[in-house]
């Protein structure tokens, strides 16, 4: 699964977002699984997390799945950059990591 994860992750974002350039997908893996840690451009945050958190739950639900695939478990973390305009329910609901 080498890498396929993270190259799923950035093809998706980066066909959501107004600055794909500036979307950035690194990946760690240890005894836990496979962390995927996004960063994106703050003027594309709102389109990353959506409304209530619901892209960024359907975005980590496709990344469960690609992950069972294959026989390992995806976490994504999403970083919020400075400049970013989204309010505290939309963190609340990032750290839930459903």
């Amino acid at each position: 699964m080498e890498g396929k994860d993270q190259q799923f992750l950035e093809f998706l974002i980066k066909s959501i977002v107004d600055h794909p350039e500036d979307v950035k997908v690194d990946r760690k893996v240890d005894e836990m699984g496979v962390l995927l840690t996004l960063k994106v451009n703050p003027l594309d945050m709102g389109q990353v997390v959506g409304k209530r958190g619901s892209t960024a739950q359907a975005i980590r639900s496709l990344l469960r799945i690609v992950g069972i695939k294959n026989n390992a478990r995806v976490n994504l973390k999403i970083v919020e950059p400075e400049g970013s305009t989204r309010g505290t329910v939309e963190r609340a609901v990032e750290d839930l990591k459903l």
